[in-house]
């Protein structure tokens, strides 16, 4: 089965990277507003009898739905045999309960609309919090990739002497996980509580790390304050400053720049959302799950 990639607007640089690596083609197709704020979506390559793969990171979700869902139900309606989408970046992943009374799950409303025109979901380290697998959410094929090796390789090929630092004890056991890939030690900030508001930060064994280059690594950086603090806390310590990597970049309003103004040495994230921090390359193994997820529809 022939295999034809699209990507919508803002994707087109890791469609790019996944055509080649899956030997694919990069399909044309058109999407614009009418004047009274419609999307109009039109398909100008051949899908007749082929697997349409969808390339969309969905931060900032609302805007892409609809040109996502019209896309999907047009190959469909033109012959294609599949329709799988690829978000490297999942969103509508935060309620997954009630919080508050009259609310709705939305994690679970998203994922059964997604599932509802998708043959299947390919994404990135999304954010489960009290869902234990996608797979409660998303009733299709789906495949979660985890990014922490490719940051273990990034950081054994372009960092010396690095000791990776976890902003808390949440954080303990990814960046334990990257720490062992890389072969490289860590250590996780310790607060101790003296009162309601006084609360002290300390690095653990900071003198063994004095001529370390720190590395922070979180999943998804949004409003970047965890890392920012966590920069602060290893300035007072006397250590150097920190190289923060992160998979996500959501960095919203100025987050990015703060995390750089706070004292950051460089911000580095993976290729799930379009950003100039990206310098860790996922297509390679996503190109892999796409076409083994392919082998289940």
């Amino acid at each position: 089965m022939k295999t034809i990639l699209f990507s919508l607007p803002g994707n087109e640089e890791l469609t790019e990277l996944l055509a080649m690596k899956m030997d694919a083609e990069v399909g044309k197709a058109t999407f614009r507003k009418f004047p009274d704020g419609e999307s109009y979506t039109r398909i100008l390559s051949d899908v007749k009898d082929k697997c349409v793969v969808l390339v969309c990171t969905l931060h900032e979700p609302d805007e892409k739905l609809l040109p996502l869902y019209f896309l999907s139900h047009t190959a469909k309606s033109l012959g294609a045999m599949c329709t799988c989408l690829v978000a490297p970046y999942l969103a509508y992943m935060r309620q997954d309960k009630v919080f508050n009374e009259g609310e709705g799950i939305t994690s679970g409303f998203f994922g059964k609309l997604i599932s509802g025109f998708a043959d299947s979901i390919t994404t990135v380290d999304p954010h489960l919090h009290r869902i234990s697998s996608l797979g409660e959410v998303y009733h299709i094929p789906n495949k979660v990739i985890h990014a922490a090796n490719a940051i273990s390789e990034w950081i054994k090929e372009n960092i010396e002497n690095p000791v990776l630092i976890g902003p808390d004890s949440e954080s303990e056991q990814w960046v334990s996980e990257v720490a062992k890939n890389a072969g490289v030690p860590f250590t996780v900030l310790q607060k101790v509580r003296h009162g309601d508001r006084d609360v002290e930060v300390s690095v653990p064994d900071v003198e063994k790390y004095k001529n370390a280059t720190p590395i922070l690594v979180d999943d998804i950086i949004s409003t970047a304050r965890t890392m920012i603090e966590t920069v602060k806390h290893l300035k007072k310590a006397g250590m150097k400053p920190p190289i923060c990597v992160g998979i996500h970049a959501v960095f919203s309003g100025n987050a990015y720049q703060d995390l750089l103004d706070s004292g950051a040495e460089k911000i580095v994230t993976c290729n799930t959302i379009p950003h100039p921090s990206n310098a860790i390359d996922l297509s390679d193994i996503m190109a892999k799950e796409v076409k083994k997820l392919m082998h289940h529809i």
